[in-house]
Order: C-alpha cells, then sequence, then structure tokens
C-alpha cells in the first residue's frame, strides 16, 4: 500500500461491505471538530484516547473504520489499534468516507 493510500484511507477496502457486516466507524478528531459535522451512527474518540479505548473496541469483535478530518489522524489511530489486535481500516476524510459509504 502506498504512503498516499495509507494517510488517505485506501482505495482497496470495500467500506460499504465493511458497514453491513456491521463495522464501527470511529471519528478521531475532537469532540469540537466531531460537533461541526460527523458521518450519522459514527462514534467520537479522539485520537490522544484511542489506545486507553483500543481493549474496548476489541470486545465489540467488528471492524473498526477510522477517519478525521483529512486522514492523517486516522492512519495513526489504524496503526494503533492494529497493534491492539483490532481490525481496523483508515477510511481518511470523514466526508469523502462519508461518500464511499
Amino acid at each position: 500500500m502506498g504512503i498516499l493510500s495509507s494517510l488517505f484511507g485506501s482505495k482497496n477496502s470495500d467500506y460499504k461491505t465493511l458497514i453491513e457486516q456491521g463495522a464501527v466507524i470511529v471519528d478521531v478528531r475532537s469532540p469540537q471538530e466531531f460537533a461541526t459535522g460527523h458521518i450519522q451512527g459514527s462514534i467520537n474518540i479522539p485520537l490522544d484516547q484511542i489506545n486507553a479505548k483500543a481493549d474496548m473496541l476489541l470486545r465489540k469483535n467488528k471492524p473498526i473504520i477510522t477517519c478525521c478530518r483529512s486522514g492523517a489522524r486516522s492512519s495513526m489511530a489504524e496503526g494503533m489499534l492494529k497493534s491492539a489486535g483490532v481490525d481496523a481500516y483508515n477510511g481518511g476524510s470523514w466526508e469523502s468516507l462519508k461518500q464511499k459509504i
């Protein structure tokens, strides 16, 4: 996977299918950013809290799709979650992810 797709969301992931399989969308922006707009049904866990919430997300036993404003923070969150054993995907920016699902 190239660096750009890693940062801005993988072109190879079928987000619509992941959602149909019960994936949870985790928006890693700040609560203030989340309040200005987000994907309906997504949950807000700011990037600085991802490691602390990884076990809770792992227990959901569902794929996790991360998103943020540009894809940079969601890429970091994806890496943290994968390191914790979570089936995680970087959805990139929340606005582009919204269009893909």
